[in-house]
């Protein structure tokens, strides 16, 4: 789903990465240096971002690059399907948010319901893990897997956090306009179907 020239420099970037960290010869050192440099080159070239923005996103991490990991909840109520509306993009997106360090999946998709929503719930069920580079999201900087989690209502009430703006329910056939970086129509229609059949195997990249 991703152009290659964006494959291309995120393995780049994991590679300096790596080298840096784990390298102790100078001059290999100033080849991972080089490297990483090549990096920023190459997405500055193909975007808008200046380089000096890049290097602060897309190379600021040290140690082994390993996947993001973004965590979001699937809460049914009467066969429609819980969305809050994004402040950022105006559109709709499943309650969730990067993983924090510290706390389970469970723990995550929990706090991030309550911020996002006003609801409590309980976490019961893992429904998919994605791989953002193999869906229709837009082009990232990062490789992020996307941690899908059916959760039950237990109490709380309808309530706007400090990134949202709305809170609704909605139909499988019904979809309001989706924050496509967040999660795509695919990826609901794959939480529809754990809905429409308990018994439906975990779905992994």
């Amino acid at each position: 789903m991703e152009p290659k020239w964006l494959k291309w420099a995120k393995q780049l970037q994991s590679i300096s990465q790596a080298g840096l960290t784990y390298s102790k010869d100078v001059y290999d050192l100033e080849r991972f240096e080089m490297i990483k440099k090549l990096s920023i080159e190459i997405v500055s070239q193909y975007t808008d971002i200046e380089e000096s923005v890049l290097k602060n996103v897309f190379v600021n991490e040290s140690g082994y690059a390993t996947p993001k990991v973004d965590i979001r909840a699937v809460i049914f109520k009467e066969d429609k399907i819980l969305m809050v509306r994004e402040k950022t993009d105006g559109k709709w997106a499943l309650p969730g948010g990067w993983a924090d360090i510290g706390l389970t999946p469970r723990e995550v998709v929990v706090k991030e319901v309550e911020e996002e929503s006003g609801y409590d719930v309980r976490a019961i069920k893992m429904i998919g893990v994605f791989d953002k580079k193999c869906h229709p999201h837009p082009p990232s900087l990062h490789h992020t897997y996307k941690l899908f989690i059916q959760c039950e209502i237990t109490g709380g009430n309808p309530k706007t956090g400090i990134e949202t703006s709305d809170i609704d329910f909605f139909s499988e056939n019904k979809l309001p306009p989706l924050s496509i970086d967040r999660n795509t129509e695919s990826q609901i229609k794959v939480a529809f179907r754990h809905l429409h059949n308990p018994n439906e195997p975990i779905y992994f990249d």
